[in-house]
Order: structure tokens, then C-alpha cells, then sequence
């Protein structure tokens, strides 16, 4: 993509701007591989397996989690989705217009959504998995099966630490205080 800096490039220049700094380079390098590793697939896989049906990735996890999982409160679909109520609520509105997701009131608390997957939606799951499953292969060719053994248990150890001691960790930084609200990252406009 002209104007994308290739992971070498950045590397370079991140050790020339990082150099004199006291950091822990290789746990640098890990997470930033992470980012950069998550955004590369879920570009190619959005530009790719699920362009022909009209997905993002967003859409396509939600319709996983929803598939894997079976109905669902919308809470848990984002929480497992890692997005916000808010975005899930744009999401399952598109994919319900799409008549993939069906939308229905809790039965013991109406203000309570459930999502779970219309027949259409479970046949788009049977159908788009397979495929994307071989752009999974496609993408992790250049490790062979133990070498991808290891990075999903490395990766997993990860996602391990943060949910077993990520709160912990983050009341430590906030000195026991609440995390303050999220911001849209717009700022108001003073009147």
C-alpha cells in the first residue's frame, strides 16, 4: 500500500527513535507484532474471504460468537466480540436488516436484548467458515504445524495473563480509582 511503512522499515526506525531509551524491547516487539500481525489478517481477510458476502470483520466475529456460542444477552456477544455495546448495536442492526441475527426481548427483563442466528445467518456460518479457514491457512503457511502449535500457546498464555491479572494490574496503575469514561476522541467545542 503506498504510503504503509513495512514492518522492517518501522523496526528501524523505532530502534533509531527508541535507542537511548531504558525499555524492554522484546515485549515491545511482541505486542507491536500483535497489532500489526491482527491488523495485516483482518485486512486480508476483509478484502479477501469476506468481501464476496458483504462482511467486515466486526460483523463476521459477532456472527461467530453468536454461531459458536448460540443465543445470546447482546452484552456477551460484545464482550466476547471485544467491542462495545454501542458498536454491537449498530452491527446487529445491519446484520438483522441482512436477515442473518435475530433480535428478541429477554424473557424475564425486556430491557435485555438476545441475539442468536437465523437459518440464513447459520447457513452463511456453514458456508464462509470454510473458506476463511483456508485464508487462515494461507496466512500461517510460513509455520509449519509445531511452529504454529507454539505461537497459539504463546498468544494464548498472553490473552491468559491479561484476563487473570489485567484488573489487578489496571487498579494498580489507577491507584485503586475507576478508569475514567471513555471519550469518542472527539473534544467539545467551547461555546
Amino acid at each position: 500500500m503506498p504510503g504503509q511503512r513495512s514492518i522492517i522499515e518501522t523496526e528501524k526506525l523505532v530502534e533509531s527513535k527508541l535507542g537511548g531509551i531504558p525499555i524492554q524491547h522484546e515485549q515491545m516487539a511482541v505486542i507491536a507484532n500483535i497489532h500489526r500481525a491482527a491488523a495485516a489478517v483482518r485486512g486480508h481477510f476483509e478484502n479477501s474471504v469476506l468481501r464476496g458476502s458483504d462482511l467486515t470483520w466486526t460483523a463476521f466475529v459477532v456472527l461467530w460468537v453468536v454461531w459458536i456460542w448460540g443465543e445470546q444477552e447482546t452484552r456477551y456477544v460484545a464482550e466476547e466480540a471485544g467491542i462495545s455495546k454501542g458498536t454491537l448495536t449498530g452491527v446487529a442492526r445491519t446484520l438483522e436488516g441482512r436477515g442473518l441475527v435475530r433480535r428478541t426481548n429477554h424473557p424475564s427483563d425486556g430491557r435485555r436484548v438476545l441475539l442468536s442466528l437465523t437459518e440464513e445467518g447459520e447457513a452463511l456460518m456453514r458456508r464462509v467458515f470454510p473458506e476463511l479457514n483456508a485464508e487462515e491457512a494461507f496466512v500461517a503457511q510460513q509455520l509449519d504445524a509445531d511452529e504454529c502449535k507454539k505461537t497459539a500457546d504463546a498468544l494464548r498464555r498472553i490473552v491468559v495473563q491479561v484476563e487473570e491479572h489485567g484488573e489487578e494490574r489496571r487498579r494498580e496503575l489507577l491507584n485503586g480509582e475507576e478508569p475514567a469514561p471513555r471519550r469518542s476522541g472527539r473534544r467539545a467545542t467551547k461555546p
